[in-house]
């Protein structure tokens, strides 16, 4: 059953609710006819977006080419055909409520400035949305709110790119909508935000089953490295710096605060994560006596792991659950008994003991065409689904 818990996101402090903002909707549509950006037309109440100078800015449209050729209906209440409603009167059977210019209910964006405006200021930080709200949406909003404030409304506009499934777009006219709940069904949580944050926000995600495959290949490789950090960190052994390492790790540190701080690359920060697990595995294998320095190296591995993943929700896992998880879920998919293949591992252990190799290699032969790798090492046989 899906849970919010279940993406191990940071919960919002705020849910608001149109209906529970109407009076501060009313009183901002009022404070916009004082300031002669807006004006009352039959009970209906119109944005006036000639009133308005940067109208346009944050979309780059020319205000002037989007009036040439459309049509102004005839008995329209508009002053100039681009304007919108902040109020509408209301129909028969609407929902409705009161107001100074009649019983009728708030125009749509009115009231994201109205409950925004509200709860986080004049002026707040950030505003996200998908590029397909930056026009009229997005800049209906900033005419409203900086028309009746006066200040800015956002520092910041981050719109993110639509999700694809293989080459086409989702969307309910294509019937191919995923929601989160129904991912989460078949996948979980840290492959959902892999997915996502691949991708540069501002391009194209694409949720086609050879991506998510990369991002299950990708976890995986992080989750084994960080299992095989934890096996170096259960030996015994005292830690002494590596000072190559140390440079690495200080330069991987650097260049993820530029890469977040550059329009939140966030694959350039996985790139960085993968950059010093290969460092790390060229230095220990399983089954390799751990040294002082192995083992400073795995501390600051995890640390550099740990806190890359607080800042982007993502590997807080038990590693050896986690890829166990991984490999429960791959299993299903291909309709295969996690018994059923440690029987076989257990069968090829016994013909490997009893030298019978022809035997072994038939078994793993047999796994192998299942999907599923088999890696002898010191510490005996380990199997997993391959990614």
């Amino acid at each position: 059953m899906y849970k919010r818990q279940a993406l191990g996101l940071t919960p919002h402090e705020h849910n608001p609710r149109v209906t529970e903002y109407m009076d501060e909707i009313v009183e901002m549509v009022k404070i916009l006819i004082e300031k002669n950006h807006a004006y009352e037309v039959d009970g209906e109440v119109f944005y006036a977006i000639d009133s308005f100078g940067p109208y346009g800015t944050l979309s780059g449209k020319n205000i002037e080419e989007l009036q040439v050729g459309i049509r102004v209906e005839i008995g329209s209440k508009k002053r100039n055909p681009l304007d919108f409603s902040l109020w509408k009167p209301a129909k028969p059977g609407e929902p409705k409520w009161a107001s100074p210019w009649g019983e009728g209910r708030p125009g749509w964006h009115i009231e994201c400035s109205a409950m925004s405006h509200k709860i986080l200021g004049d002026t707040f930080d950030i505003h996200g949305g998908g590029i397909d709200l930056i026009f009229p949406h997005h800049e209906n909003e900033i005419a409203q709110s900086e028309g009746a404030t006066g200040k800015t409304m956002a520092n910041y506009w981050v719109h993110n790119n639509f999700i694809n499934f293989g080459s086409e777009k989702m969307s309910k006219s294509l019937g191919n909508v995923t929601t989160a709940r129904k991912f989460l069904e078949k996948y979980n949580g840290e492959i959902l935000k892999y997915l996502i944050l691949m991708a540069h926000y501002r391009s194209h995600s694409d949720f086609s089953p050879a991506q998510i495959g990369n991002a299950v290949r990708n976890l995986a490789r992080i989750y084994s490295a960080l299992s095989l950090v934890q096996s170096a960190l259960d030996q015994p052994v005292a830690s002494e710096v590596d000072k190559n390492f140390e440079k690495q790790v200080a330069r991987a540190r650097e260049e993820r605060t530029q890469s977040l701080n550059d329009d939140f690359n966030t694959p350039e920060v996985f790139a960085r994560i993968f950059e010093l697990i290969r460092s790390f595995n060229a230095g220990y294998r399983p089954g390799m006596k751990v040294t002082s320095q192995i083992r400073w190296r795995a501390e600051e591995l995890r640390k550099f792991i740990a806190e890359t993943g607080e800042l982007m929700a993502l590997f807080q896992e038990q590693p050896t659950r986690y890829l166990k998880l991984l490999d429960d879920m791959l299993l299903e998919q291909l309709g295969i008994e996690r018994l059923f293949v440690e029987g076989l591992v257990q069968e090829r252990n016994e013909a490997r003991k009893a030298k019978d190799f022809k035997k072994s290699d038939e078994l793993r032969a047999q796994l192998v065409a299942k999907g599923i790798a088999v890696h002898d090492s010191i510490e005996g046989t380990l199997w997993e689904v391959q990614k």
